[in-house]
């Protein structure tokens, strides 16, 4: 049995599993790769071009921007450093940026008129809070003006195979977000093995997630090619898939790219669009 069979027999699995504990109709074809939901096909054209892309396609540097979230989550980061990273990313046009919940309103200040999104985390850096929490976290950062919400899942939960909570933590984050809002769940793909981490994607996939994402960058490991191929395979074409945790140069973006990456997290996205010229002010 080759891995992509491997993949479709776990996937037919989760299916079963969660239907008989009655978390999703078996009629749920979003689960076996069906069309996906309103808020993920608003998201599908930079995924589909991104997975469909020729390996010998060559990526300039300067187009990598757009592809970045530019990222600050240090407990220590201060008002000046968190007001560095929103110049940084209005200068160079970077996706967004990444930061802590409670700097969603001095971000959504700090880059009005300039296009960068602004990206909060949720239940970070470990999952492991109440759902109702995280909940509550992501839709005080959306009042506060955020456009993504990239939140951990309950890894302890998928380690335990206990899917029903997996998906529910998951919903209910989800369910805190507006129309329109973009949702990135967190594996920490580090601490998982292949099976959890195909459970999780399509698990991620059928609450109507847009964006599987590889890790914290606070854990003992970070994205992989490797990962990144896998959760492209389980979650199809048209869903984003988010590498973050060590991607710090221009070769690193470049090779997420090829496997199947859509979006890069990152604090050295400077460096990456500048070919390793530049550094951060931060």
């Amino acid at each position: 049995m080759n891995q992509d069979q491997l993949i479709q027999k776990i996937v037919e699995e989760v299916i079963t599993r969660m239907a008989s504990s009655g978390s999703i109709k078996t009629s749920d074809a979003s689960s076996k790769g069906a069309a996906p939901t309103a808020s993920t096909a608003q998201n599908a054209v930079p995924a589909a071009q991104a997975a469909s892309a020729p390996a010998g396609d060559v990526i300039l540097a300067s187009d990598l921007a757009k592809y970045i979230d530019h990222t600050l989550l240090k407990p220590e980061a201060n008002e000046a450093q968190i007001a560095a990273v929103c110049e940084e990313a209005a200068k160079y046009h970077f996706y967004s940026v990444c930061v802590n919940s409670s700097w969603v309103e001095y971000c959504v200040r700090k880059l009005g008129g300039t296009g960068v999104k602004v990206c909060a985390v949720v239940g970070f850096p470990l999952g492991a809070m109440d759902a109702r929490a995280k909940s509550f976290e992501a839709r005080t950062a959306v009042a506060n003006g955020a456009n993504e919400i990239d939140m951990v899942m309950n890894v302890g939960a998928m380690k335990a195979r206990d899917l029903k909570t997996v998906r529910e933590d998951m919903l209910a984050v989800r369910r805190a977000c507006r129309p329109g809002i973009v949702l990135k769940v967190i594996l920490e793909t580090c601490l998982l093995t292949d099976e959890e981490k195909v459970l999780a994607c399509q698990i991620a996939k059928d609450i109507g997630a847009d964006f599987v994402k590889t890790s914290t960058g606070f854990n003992k490991g970070g994205a992989t090619v490797e990962d990144i191929a896998l959760m492209r395979r389980t979650v199809g074409p048209k869903m984003g898939v988010k590498a973050s945790g060590g991607v710090r140069t221009y070769e690193d973006a470049v090779a997420m790219i090829r496997a199947g990456a859509t979006r890069l997290g990152t604090s050295s996205s400077v460096a990456i669009i500048s070919g390793g010229k530049g550094t951060s002010s931060y």
